[in-house]
């Protein structure tokens, strides 16, 4: 099948409402980091305790990935989709109407966030099982697009809560969460070639395949990267060269679109030259950015340049790892995109939350980020060891019409 008549199979208005859906999740799953410098500065936070609670969603969200794989494979993923919209709708009007005084009732609320973060795990089986092996990469490179919500929080989030109020913003999160459900159910359509549900104890048996164990450590990397940045950056800005919040949620924006948007691209650039090749070239290029941050840079402009570079490497990066685990794990989709994106959640927990410690501890944010460009290095190093025994088992020509 030729790469152009992509719009010719699969079902596209379900495509385009998962990705409608996953963009306005992974907006509210972040949005305590665009709002943290004004949340702190009211409730007299610690670098850590910020850290600490913009990254509490991005546990939240990889731990319940899991749970929501599940519920995707039995009870389809249209069905656990709205389950998800409805309690976020829910956390946010308790969040809106209650009382946010304090800490520990902001990490309660990080916690309720992390299912919208779990929608991960039922956009991309959503559209993935309308689409053949050929064209895996550029549909989930569309659907996953929808990170590009973190962008919305980053760039809406501060304006909204200086003129109303940050405990406001969670009541005006609703109005666009109400469009996105009412288009979601008209919409999105469950798959006919649907694989039937497994038992849990079938889901764990994939935790024994090696396998499952490198797409995770992989995906830690790039959507850890990727999401544990678009929690940090806005208080990055904001302590490293003292923008306004309303600016650095600007400059914290201009970072996330470009990792969000090149997704797709990812996806599409894998389905052309496959999926290993891009996503070695895409480590290297993070691991290298990042190193250049973590030693400070000049200016908050320069910064800007130079994590949009680390982001543009990540999102491509995404989308290379998602085309390649549905070729391996076809009839498990459901279950490995929660089990990867959970892997995913909890590398955006560890970045967001060493980047608050690094900071309180050693008075610079190079630690942290010098660790994690290591960990792509790390990656780059595992993907060349598997990359022979992919192409000559799974990844054949023999096995599938997908480059690997």
């Amino acid at each position: 099948m030729q790469k152009s008549s992509f719009w010719k199979v699969g079902h596209t208005p379900t495509l385009l409402s998962a990705f409608f859906y996953f963009d306005l999740s992974f907006m509210v799953w972040v949005l305590l980091g665009p709002l943290a410098i004004l949340i702190a500065k009211d409730l007299g936070l610690s670098a850590a305790q910020k850290g600490m609670m913009v990254a509490t969603p991005l546990l939240a969200g990889a731990l319940l990935r899991i749970a929501m794989g599940v519920l995707v494979d039995h009870l389809k993923p249209k069905k656990a989709g709205l389950i998800s919209q409805l309690i976020v709708i829910g956390g946010l009007t308790w969040a809106w109407l209650g009382n946010l005084g304090n800490y520990q009732s902001l990490l309660t609320l990080g916690v309720i966030l992390g299912v919208a973060g779990a929608a991960f795990a039922v956009a991309l089986p959503l559209a993935s099982r309308w689409y053949p092996p050929e064209h895996q990469g550029t549909a989930l490179g569309i659907a996953g697009a929808g990170n590009s919500g973190t962008a919305f929080a980053a760039l809406f989030a501060p304006s909204l809560a200086i003129a109303y109020g940050w405990q406001n913003v969670f009541g005006l999160a609703l109005i666009p969460l109400g469009v996105a459900l009412a288009v979601y159910m008209i919409y999105a359509k469950d798959a006919p070639s649907a694989p039937p549900a497994k038992s849990l104890v079938e889901y764990l048996h994939i935790l024994k395949d090696k396998d499952a164990w490198w797409f995770m450590f992989f995906y830690s990397v790039t959507f850890g990267g990727f999401s544990g940045l678009a929690s940090s950056l806005a208080i990055y800005f904001n302590s490293q060269y003292g923008l306004s919040p309303v600016t650095a949620g600007y400059f914290t924006a201009a970072c996330v679109f470009a990792g969000s948007l090149v997704r797709p691209m990812g996806g599409r650039l894998a389905d052309r030259i496959g999926g290993i090749k891009a996503l070695s070239m895409m480590y290297m290029l993070a691991a290298a950015f990042l190193l250049i941050a973590s030693f400070g840079l000049p200016s908050a402009i320069s910064a800007v340049i130079v994590f949009t570079l680390a982001m543009l490497a990540l999102g491509t990066g995404n989308g290379a790892v998602f085309q390649l685990v549905p070729q391996r794990f076809r009839k498990e989709i459901g279950v490995m995109t929660g089990l990867v994106g959970m892997a995913g959640g909890i590398g955006g927990f560890y970045l967001a939350s060493s980047l608050g410690y690094s900071k309180q501890l050693t008075g610079s944010y190079q630690l942290g980020l010098s660790i994690f460009a290591s960990l792509a290095i790390i990656a780059l190093l595992g993907l060349s060891m598997v990359k022979a025994r992919w192409r000559t088992t799974w990844g054949s020509a023999a096995m599938t019409s997908a480059k690997i």
